[in-house]
């Protein structure tokens, strides 16, 4: 007497290096030509804001990206989606080396965006199609904190690149990576998303958006990742003009200095990982705001107070980078768990959002620096970090509240 014992096989995961690997490559075409930047003016002889563009486009190209790419991968699998972005990624790449001139580079750049943002929108929607709640939050905490790794390495290779290739360098760096982690993610990155034939319809994903709109958690949560990356991005787009224009750094110099805002993000995320479930993902985003604000008034003071220094200007942006690596795991977690059913395009409209804002503050703030040899100070760079800085905390606040609530409701019931 025997009986039938065959049982179908789990699904494949894919493993934590692989989701680190295609979740780095967006941060690594943010990162790796910063250093480029103040010189590109003077290649194509045109102005700082034209160079400016080719970082507050690619924000904004990711931002419009996301929309698409959530729900995209709700219908049609995390797996196929994220190696089509890759190979977008790697050909884009290719074009920025050979641009003859700025306006070919800004194209090639939004290009990039659109590959680029498969990492960050379908590296969050697998966690949360594999894990729920504190635990998503806590495994992005870990995710973040490894792929933290290019924006701290990045800068300073890109530094090198720019001194013994030229601009080209960093884009031809980008073009060999991304082109190895897509033959890896080929073999590695297993789909998660196994209920594509119930993938909504276009106008079913508007409603889907239409509902996520309504949803004041979704927004807490949301707005809260978008003011604290907000100050992160207005750095950015700031960050490599006040250091050639304020400090006098060269190229490589400050892609040295950049690594204390990236192991600042890295111990963030560390915290995240390891203490999100103890405490809940609420309490790490409200901490983490509070320490945001707290950075920025410390460079605030310390401008105040001292000559321009190096350490006075990325001492407290390090802070910045460990309260980013606080609150952004949880707040993302926030958003895309709002509505566990619309996890892509939760994911995808609140990455939007963010990014969107992003790029709009990056150049905002990248604006004021339209000539390096005029007498320029970082004071512009504070006063948009700092508009930021007290929004994220009043969201961060009120998301808590309405969690709160929420649960009342519940026990209530």
């Amino acid at each position: 007497m025997s009986a039938d014992t065959t049982t179908t096989p789990a699904p494949l995961r894919p493993s934590l290096l692989i989701l680190i690997a295609v979740s780095m490559i967006n941060p690594l075409g943010i990162n790796i030509y910063l250093p480029s930047m103040p010189s590109m003016s003077a290649v194509f002889q045109t102005s700082i804001a034209n160079v400016q563009l080719t970082l507050s486009l690619y924000l904004f190209a990711v931002a419009v990206a996301q929309i698409v790419i959530g729900p995209l991968s709700d219908r049609m699998g995390r797996r196929p989606v994220m190696l089509w972005g890759l190979l977008l990624f790697v050909f884009a790449s290719i074009g920025c080396v050979f641009a003859p001139n700025i306006e070919t580079l800004i194209g090639m750049r939004v290009v990039q965006a659109f590959g680029g943002c498969a990492g960050i929108v379908l590296g969050r929607a697998v966690i949360r199609d594999m894990h729920a709640g504190d635990e998503a939050a806590s495994m992005i905490g870990y995710t973040t904190m490894g792929l933290a790794v290019a924006p701290m390495v990045a800068p300073w290779i890109g530094g090198h690149l720019h001194a013994w290739f030229g601009w080209q360098g960093a884009f031809a760096a980008m073009a060999a990576v991304t082109a190895v982690v897509l033959v890896f993610a080929y073999f590695l990155l297993h789909e998660t998303h196994h209920e594509r034939g119930k993938a909504e319809s276009a106008t079913t994903i508007l409603k889907n958006f239409a509902i996520l709109s309504r949803s004041q958690e979704f927004w807490a949560y949301s707005l809260t990742a978008t003011f604290a990356s907000g100050i992160f991005f207005a750095f950015l787009g700031s960050a490599a003009f006040v250091s050639a224009g304020v400090l006098k750094l060269e190229p490589e110099v400050y892609g040295g200095y950049f690594a204390f805002v990236a192991v600042g993000y890295i111990i963030g995320n560390f915290f995240s990982g390891r203490y999100t479930t103890r405490f809940g993902l609420n309490r790490m985003m409200v901490t983490g705001t509070a320490l945001l604000l707290a950075s920025v008034g410390l460079a605030i003071g310390l401008f105040w107070a001292f000559p321009p220094s190096t350490l006075n200007f990325f001492l407290p942006m390090g802070l910045m980078g460990m309260a980013n690596g606080i609150v952004l795991p949880s707040s993302l977690s926030g958003a895309t768990g709002a509505r566990p059913d619309m996890i892509g395009s939760a994911s995808g409209l609140a990455g939007s959002l963010q990014l969107g804002v992003g790029s709009l503050l990056s150049y905002l703030a990248g604006s004021a620096y339209t000539d390096l040899d005029a007498d320029i100070t970082v004071w512009p760079l504070l006063y948009w970090m700092l508009a930021c800085a007290a929004p994220a905390l009043v969201f961060a606040r009120w998301a808590m509240h309405i969690n709160r609530k929420k649960r009342g409701v519940i026990r209530g019931g």
